[in-house]
């Protein structure tokens, strides 16, 4: 898969499941919808300020930013803000395809959520992230 902001081929990163798409130029991260909804599902218990139901239902964003294009259909992604206070302007496929997340955007949704317990899935995103962009491109194992 091509990244959508500087076309680079991405990796597939795997954990419990979930895969998500990375660039290792922009580090970048694509999920695809049924991968989204995963991750809230591993890492929701309820203890959170915010439900997985905002973190789903991003809300249209009115900015001037350049539109990307989605990686998997072409079409023009949707700006989306995401998240709460402050609120994170993420890219989101007009078909349903999912979700493109800038460098350090899922970090920063994913923080607001204050999960108990989310320890295991937030630190091995930050770490295979941080592992892969120093390897040059391996795989970093679970």
């Amino acid at each position: 898969m091509r990244c959508p902001v500087d076309k680079s081929d991405m990796i597939v990163v795997e954990h419990k499941k979930i895969e998500l798409d990375f660039c290792l130029r922009c580090s970048g991260v694509w999920f695809d919808a049924n991968e989204l909804n995963l991750l809230v599902s591993a890492i929701h218990t309820g203890g959170s300020q915010m439900s997985h139901m905002d973190l789903l239902t991003p809300h249209q964003a009115k900015v001037k930013e350049t539109p990307r294009k989605c990686p998997i259909c072409g079409r023009k992604m949707d700006k989306v803000w995401m998240g709460k206070e402050p609120q994170v302007l993420i890219d989101s496929c007009p078909t349903g395809d999912g979700l493109w997340f800038d460098g350090g955007e899922l970090n920063q949704v994913l923080h607001q959520m204050e999960i108990k317990n989310s320890q295991d899935v937030l630190s091995f995103l930050g770490n295979a992230f941080e592992a892969t962009h120093k390897s040059g491109g391996e795989k970093p194992k679970p």
